[in-house]
């Protein structure tokens, strides 16, 4: 046993930057709005959990938190009915008070949503963690208000895990049975004959409840066959005890017919068995324990049922997933064929349990009763012998394991981690049959993939929800006329067709999708799905291989033409979806370099050219080039025939005298964008100016003295056919500005010099004119008489004895302002002016008269 323990811990230690053959990335990705997905949300509702589908009705009743709803299956956005199921303030406070949320955790979240006859619903809550069941009258759509005990049919807790399936009326659950989830059971809800699971270690071990569901017995089996109910859960591992916990991931089985032991076992299953499945990618040792979710794929031309189930790692640092298959028969084949193990005592060792080598007794432990068992007269299991009883009790557990199909997964994903999975079984055109898988993530997209020659195509990516939030539940529905995924999540529910063929627009795109629903109709030009296409399957192009050799010439397309002006720059667009291609683009039978300066691309796709020139002039081709089969594909996307105009300037007479044309200006006006379709006139220059014109020769003149000189963002190449679209108006606003701007400096200079500004401008001439100012022998005499034509009468303070305050200046006055300005003086005053003004003494008369006299002490 050392083996296998120690290569279990290597795996959970594995280092993941092994070279590993993980999945690729999906081909496309399709976003919410892209595909229009349909929606169902319900104002302050939340946590859409639990699906039920009705195919007869066509109705999909979704169980959210205190809330049951009936919309359209085929269109999930009609509301048909609806129902409110609340919890009590009283039991919210009780809720409360044992320290859980009341606004969260004290609610009823509705977890088990079976179908219990024709015209009701069995459905149970956790009501503010006292689970309550209830029946759901179809017809009135109103609880019926049985108010039944939901312990061990219904989690306590929402958080915790739980699982559940109806068959024959009689309600199978896996769930806690207490309020603290130390409990955990597998029972059978019936009025006559309940049963459970018994409540030691060996038996449920910390379990994390996945799925249950029945398979009934086969029309070709043997007599007296009993329909199983089969769980699958993940559970702290009993085998061995280590440091830490180690999960395992199980299926346990029990048998319909089940009744109990008359003695031992008494309302406990005596059919009761589990087994360990196995999920590894054995190359590099890596195991995934945790169980996820599980599907059971029924089909026609399936001899047996197949069970796939998902899977991560214990210890998940990367993001690793894993889908693995297993039939039937390899299942029951462990149950019915299978070695026991039993518990030991080994000192010094982490194994507690080995295999059982004794002897079996008879019946055989754990066996359904079936046409063997009653020609022994064990016609229930309640005759069963206490030897038989005993040992199941104490062996629950198979030493031998259950392995997936091929010993290897269908598919390993890196970097995601999914959550739930659906899988769906159809036929290709040319009769090959494919399981495709769809699986969610806890990121709120669907990733769709299919096995083909051992190698994993993941389909297309969708993105379900607005928001990157975990999808809870899918369910899908396989209905003639109605093939769709129902995805729930905490804010709502979307409805998801199976394929979305019409969105591939070429015959090459829907060919390299590879997906089996779809195929390329060559009558009407579409890309088509197979279940809903109607005409003869020779007018359908299908290849899963990826070769588009059948697909129909494209030469005949029409390109796309393009106009730019010469020095511009380009943007030629490029359609492309796939993640799994490189877009080329090819110029004269040339690829071009993105990594050149004179091209550029945008978002990987689009191609810029920059500085146009009569060079560029010619057909750029946008391919795809795709890896299929270690083969590459290339196909043509995009034609741009591009062509660089050239337009001719518009000369104008240069005899005018400056005079004449002084004032005009020529404002030419272009009509053509920087980026002109086919269909675009092209640009055309008239001119504003009312000067005379000549017509434009052809071709244009070389030189011309008076042509404008213009100013583009882009270099231009010095033709003689260069068009200038760009009038001079911005250099003859910059030369008037100019002017004005000297002229405001003259007359600044002028008036500081003459003493016309006061202030600063004084202290600035002073300095500048110090020591050689002449006196003057009156200027005390002109200083006193200033002073006293500039004070008003009346202005005089007639408080605290305050100083004459001086007039205030009425701006930039010259000599003449001053003598000729209105002063309301006396005519003594007036006098003093004229005076003044005899002696040609300019003064400002805000200037300080400090400066003066300054000025007077200098010389």
């Amino acid at each position: 046993m050392c083996g296998p323990v120690e290569g279990l811990l290597t795996a959970l230690v594995v280092a993941f930057g092994t070279a590993v053959a993980f999945a690729p990335i999906p081909r496309i990705t399709w976003e919410h709005r892209e595909v229009g997905l349909v929606q169902f949300h319900e104002p302050d509702i939340f946590n859409y959990s639990a699906l039920l589908l009705s195919e007869d009705e066509d109705t999909l009743y979704v169980g959210a938190r205190e809330a049951i709803f009936a919309v359209n299956a085929s269109n999930i956005s009609q509301k048909q009915r609806e129902v409110h199921w609340k919890v009590s303030e009283d039991k919210k406070a009780k809720c409360a008070e044992k320290g859980k949320s009341k606004q969260t955790e004290c609610l009823n979240y509705i977890r088990v949503l079976q179908p219990l006859s024709a015209s009701s619903l069995y459905v149970c809550g956790t009501n503010a963690f006292q689970p309550i069941c209830d029946h759901l009258n179809l017809e009135s759509f109103k609880f019926l208000g049985k108010n039944e005990d939901g312990k061990g049919r219904c989690p306590f807790d929402p958080a915790h895990s739980y699982t559940s399936v109806m068959v024959d009326q009689e309600l199978y659950s896996g769930t806690a049975y207490n309020f603290l989830g130390s409990e955990p059971i597998i029972s059978r809800n019936s009025s006559h004959s309940p049963l459970r699971t018994e409540y030691t270690i060996p038996w449920l071990n910390e379990p994390s409840f996945v799925f249950a569901d029945v398979i009934r017995k086969s029309p070709d089996g043997a007599e007296g066959e009993d329909d199983k109910i089969y769980f699958f859960f993940t559970e702290v591992s009993v085998e061995y005890e280590f440091v830490f916990k180690l999960m395992v991931p199980r299926i346990a089985r029990v048998c319909k017919g089940d009744q109990g032991g008359l003695r031992t076992l008494q309302r406990k299953w005596t059919s009761f068995l589990k087994a360990k499945l196995i999920c590894s990618q054995q190359d590099i040792g890596l195991i995934f324990n945790i169980l996820q979710d599980v599907f059971v794929l029924r089909a026609p031309d399936l001899k047996e049922p197949v069970f796939y189930a998902l899977f991560t790692p214990q210890l998940n640092n990367v993001g690793l997933s894993a889908v693995c298959a297993y039939t039937l028969s390899t299942v029951e084949a462990v149950f019915s064929r299978g070695k026991y193990m039993q518990s030991t005592t080994v000192e010094q060792s982490h194994t507690k349990w080995v295999r059982y080598n004794g002897p079996v007794p008879t019946p055989r432990p754990g066996a359904c009763i079936n046409s063997e068992a009653r020609a022994a007269n064990y016609t229930s299991s309640l005759n069963l012998p206490d030897k038989t009883l005993q040992f199941v009790k104490d062996h629950p557990l198979m030493d031998d394991s259950v392995t997936p199909i091929d010993n290897k997964p269908r598919l390993v994903k890196k970097d995601v981690n999914y959550t739930q999975i659906v899988v769906d079984r159809t036929q290709a055109l040319d009769g090959t049959i494919y399981d495709v898988m769809f699986i969610s993530t806890d990121r709120g997209t669907l990733h769709k993939a299919v096995s083909l020659d051992n190698d994993v195509h993941i389909i297309e990516e969708t993105r379900l929800f607005q928001n990157s939030e975990p999808v809870q539940t899918l369910l899908l529905s396989l209905k003639k006329g109605r093939k769709f995924v129902y995805a729930s999540s905490n804010s709502g529910v979307v409805q998801v067709p199976l394929a979305f063929c019409r969105k591939h627009s070429s015959c090459e795109d829907c060919v390299l999708a590879r997906d089996p629903y779809c195929a390329w109709s060559t009558s009407t030009y579409t890309c088509v799905d197979l279940h809903e296409a109607q005409g003869p399957s020779r007018a359908w192009i299908q290849e899963m291989s990826g070769d588009v050799s059948s697909c129909p010439d494209k030469s005949k397309e029409n390109f796309r033409q393009h106009f730019f002006k010469h020095g511009g720059t380009a943007e030629l667009k490029c359609s492309q979806k796939s993640n799994l291609a490189q877009v080329v683009w090819k110029f004269q039978n040339g690829v071009l370099k993105a990594e050149s300066p004179k091209y550029g691309l945008v978002g990987r796709k689009n191609l810029l050219i920059f500085n146009l020139s009569e060079g560029d002039n010619g057909v750029y081709q946008c391919l795809s080039e795709e890896r299929v089969r270690n083969k590459t594909v290339s196909q043509l996307l995009t034609k741009h025939v591009l062509e660089v105009k050239i337009i001719p300037r518009t000369p104008v007479t240069t005899t005018l005298s400056a005079s004449q044309t002084e004032g005009r200006r020529i404002t030419p006006r272009m009509s053509a964008a920087s980026s002109l379709e086919s269909s675009a006139p092209t640009p055309v220059i008239q001119a504003t100016t009312p000067i005379a014109v000549t017509s434009p020769p052809k071709p244009p003149p070389t030189s011309t003295s008076c042509e404008p000189k213009v100013i583009n963002k882009v270099p231009q190449l010095h033709s003689a056919k260069t068009v200038y679209l760009k009038s001079s108006d911005n250099r003859l606003l910059m030369s008037l500005f100019l002017f004005i701007f000297i002229l405001f400096l003259c007359l600044l200079v002028y008036n500081c010099y003459k003493g016309y500004l006061p202030g600063q401008c004084l202290k600035f001439r002073s300095a500048l004119l110090l020591g050689k100012k002449k006196p003057k022998s009156d200027f005390s005499d002109l200083e006193q008489s200033v002073k006293e034509t500039l004070v008003e009468p009346g202005s005089f303070s007639q408080q605290n004895g305050e100083h004459p305050k001086p007039a205030l200046d009425t701006g930039y006055e010259t000599e003449q302002d001053t003598i000729t300005s209105k002063v309301p003086t006396d005519r003594e005053d007036s006098q003093r002016i004229d005076d003044l003004s005899a002696r040609e003494k300019p003064f400002d008369v805000k200037c300080e008269l400090k400066f003066a006299d300054s000025d007077a002490d200098g010389d």
